[in-house]
């Protein structure tokens, strides 16, 4: 059964993207034009915006879980609402059989990731020193300084 799960992120950087992806222990994957999923809509879940049933699992390109063949795939696709950058989704029916683990529940750990990815991006051009740390809770915090 398929729940196609739509990241609420939006997505302006790849380069940012692919270090997340590689922080987390994950692989995007570029030009891989589908991604593992159910493979079959079941009309059980809301289509990501824009789509249609039979684009489901077509993407530009793809992030997977390294040495996890059974693992569902995020597909990396061009948004479809008029704005610039790329939108995320997936199958997430029995956690994505392991890409939740890596990705987070929803892919918080991914947009969390993706977020610190370009914050830091932005104030290393801006000339700022970045210190990353990790909190107790899991969440990734920085710190700038010139």
């Amino acid at each position: 059964m398929s729940h196609v799960a739509e990241v609420e992120l939006h997505v302006t950087d790849l380069e940012a993207l692919k270090d997340a992806c590689s922080a987390l222990g994950m692989q995007f994957i570029e030009n891989q034009k589908t991604h593992r999923w159910y493979g079959v809509y079941m009309g059980d879940s809301i289509l990501p915006a824009g789509f249609t049933p039979d684009e489901l699992g077509k993407c530009d390109h793809a992030i997977a879980v390294p040495d996890n063949p059974r693992a569902y795939e995020i597909g990396v696709t061009r948004r479809r609402d008029g704005k610039p950058g790329y939108a995320l989704y997936y199958d997430n029916w029995y956690g994505g059989y392991g890409l939740e683990e890596k990705a987070g529940v929803n892919a918080c750990k991914l947009k969390q990731e993706y977020a610190a990815q370009v914050a830091g991006r932005q104030l290393t051009q801006q000339g700022y020193r970045v210190r990353r740390t990790i909190t107790q809770e899991g969440r990734i915090r920085l710190a700038a300084s010139r």
